[in-house]
């Protein structure tokens, strides 16, 4: 007898949850992460705990030192990532707003990652062009607003190296629900999705892995050449 979609969901959900308590476990700093964000009003919209622990995993396949995020929200991404640096490995994260940024700088102290992570105020297309001097970057990972994707694409490969890896949130969802634009971010999502399986600087795959498998991560790897 088939199971009925209600049961396979509740089945997914079930499976989610144990992967989650056996493989990324929230500690009392990512925790508090999340309050703090919520106590200043900032939209819940951060990655999943088991899409905090993936970018763990590819921050050490790649041996990374030096990491590029791209929209800090309230930090809890961020701590993810720093905790997967290295002795003397650094952490940059970029976010237009200030406010947001003192969050972040809170959560980053009780986290006990603000010795290797930094956060820089600003629009982000400003700000990127100040890191050519401090490129290379191991891993970027992209979650800001959608419709400067392609833009945050193109920087990203300037920034990086053969084999960094790059990873874009959200590009999922609207990216592969709708077959053409119904709005700008809509149409940011879907050109990032083009470039990077068009592009043969990179080997790209989306995955489909939050909100019930409605949203996820694309992620490349740029190649040698």
């Amino acid at each position: 007898m088939s199971q009925q979609p209600s049961e396979l969901l509740e089945m997914q959900r079930s499976i989610e949850q144990r992967i989650q308590q056996a493989f990324a476990p929230e500690d009392e700093g990512l925790r508090f992460a999340l309050a703090a964000a919520r106590e200043a009003g900032l939209p819940e919209i951060q990655i999943s705990p088991v899409q905090g622990k993936l970018l763990q995993v590819l921050a050490a396949a790649c041996n990374a030192r030096a990491i590029l995020e791209i929209g800090a929200l309230g930090g809890y991404s961020g701590i993810w990532l720093a905790r997967a640096l290295p002795p003397g490995g650094r952490l940059i994260t970029l976010d237009l707003n200030p406010e947001h940024a003192a969050v972040v700088q809170k959560s980053f102290a009780r986290a006990g990652v603000s010795d290797r992570a930094e956060i820089r105020v600003g629009k982000a297309l400003d700000l990127l062009p100040a890191l050519v001097g401090e490129a290379p970057f191991d891993l970027i990972f992209i979650d800001a607003d959608k419709q400067p994707y392609p833009q945050y694409l193109e920087w990203a490969l300037r920034l990086s190296r053969p084999g960094s890896i790059i990873v874009a949130d959200n590009s999922v969802r609207r990216g592969f629900q709708f077959p053409t634009a119904q709005d700008e971010n809509t149409a940011g999502i879907i050109e990032y999705n083009r470039q990077i399986v068009s592009n043969p600087q990179v080997v790209s795959l989306a995955m489909a892995m939050d909100d019930d498998y409605t949203d996820g991560f694309a992620i490349s790897v740029v190649k040698h050449t």
